[in-house]
């Protein structure tokens, strides 16, 4: 019966550096993952925040444009009309 031989002190230390590298990069990654989600979130509260305040603005720029059509109306009225 072949019986499997423990594991040498050197193959252990390797595989243990192995394992402390990959737990390195899943935590870096971790990291990056969480900064990216930051990110996005500033972003979505700024895009929230200009999709609020477009609305004003598009209405103020309306009364201005309805101004600007009734007054050059009522210039061409006035020409044409004394």
């Amino acid at each position: 019966m072949a019986t499997a031989s423990d594991p040498s002190v050197e193959q252990l230390n390797r595989e243990s550096a192995k394992l402390e590298a990959e737990a390195r990069k899943l935590l870096a990654e971790a990291s990056k993952l969480s900064a990216e989600q930051l990110k996005l979130s500033a972003e979505r509260s700024k895009l929230e925040t200009e999709t609020v305040i477009l609305p004003r603005t598009m209405i103020f720029q309306a009364m201005l444009a309805t101004a600007a059509l009734l007054g050059a109306g009522a210039a061409i009225a006035k020409l044409f009309f004394p």
